[in-house]
């Protein structure tokens, strides 16, 4: 079960950059490591991060091997209307997570 931080302000002015902060929890494996009777683990990694505004994507991260378990990421974009900010984290196995914020143009 995975786990999200998000950091976004409520208001912000027309035209002004802000900053948004996501960490996110989850249960990373390599593929390395073996189980107890010896077999690999599976890799479980997560291998895309996306934030869309307002329905526009306007930030992506591909995420390969050598990426800390529970990655933090920082980005800046631009206010131009009120609208929802959608973060989603995309894995193996599966795995995606979706974060919500609605967002307040000035």
């Amino acid at each position: 079960m995975a786990s999200a931080r998000v950091i976004i302000p409520d208001k912000v002015r027309k035209g002004e950059t802000f900053e948004i902060k996501a960490l996110i929890g989850h249960p990373m494996e390599t593929g390395f490591r073996k189980d107890a009777t010896g077999d690999a683990i599976a890799r479980n990694i997560l291998t895309r991060f996306a934030c869309r505004y307002d329905g526009e994507e306007v930030f992506a991260w591909d995420l390969f091997t050598g990426v800390a378990a529970n990655p933090f990421i920082s980005f800046t974009t631009v206010a131009t209307r009120s609208g929802e900010i959608e973060l989603t984290w995309t894995g193996m196995q599966g795995f995606q997570h979706v974060e919500r914020r609605k967002i307040t143009v000035v």
